[in-house]
């Protein structure tokens, strides 16, 4: 196996545009009047569905490389409550919060010392690529969803 390859590709995957849109293709220009509206009844916001993909990445990635972490509570703490506004301060921040657990997660595809195969020590019944797979897989199918609320909203353009 070329692993030099193998990271690559893994790179490119969680990265996104391959097969779908980016992360950042994604959320370029939603008009922020729409990004806490729900479409419909039984349907999250734009927000909501960022955020979800911000905390369940922080809790996968930090799971894979701190023992001790503590996942959030099911699903509870795994979606923001209802807010009737967002501030451009809490948009920003979980766009960066996502950012920054993304690179994360990409210097460990990245980490030439870290066998991805493997269990991980401190999580014996994973391995640090099921955790990577994990995490770019939940990540399309939010990514997907923000799509379509922006399309049913009339904010996509692309």
């Amino acid at each position: 196996m070329n692993e030099k390859k193998f990271r690559e590709d893994l790179v490119e995957l969680v990265s996104g545009g391959s097969a779908h849109v980016t992360f950042e293709e994604a959320i370029r220009g939603i008009n922020p009047e729409i990004r806490n509206f729900r479409p419909k009844a039984n349907f999250h916001s734009i927000y909501e569905e960022l955020e979800h993909m911000r905390i369940a990445q922080e809790d996968i990635y930090r799971y894979a490389i701190e023992e001790g972490w503590v996942s959030p509570a099911w699903p509870a703490e795994y979606w923001p409550g209802e807010k009737d506004d967002i501030s451009d301060e809490q948009w920003n921040s979980t766009i960066d919060r996502f950012r920054k657990d993304k690179e994360g997660v990409i210097r460990l595809i990245r980490d030439e010392n870290i066998d991805l195969t493997c269990e991980i020590p401190h999580a014996k019944r994973h391995t640090y690529l099921r955790e990577i797979l994990l995490i770019a897989d939940h990540n399309s199918y939010h990514l997907g969803k923000i799509i379509d609320i922006r399309k049913s909203l009339g904010d996509w353009d692309n």
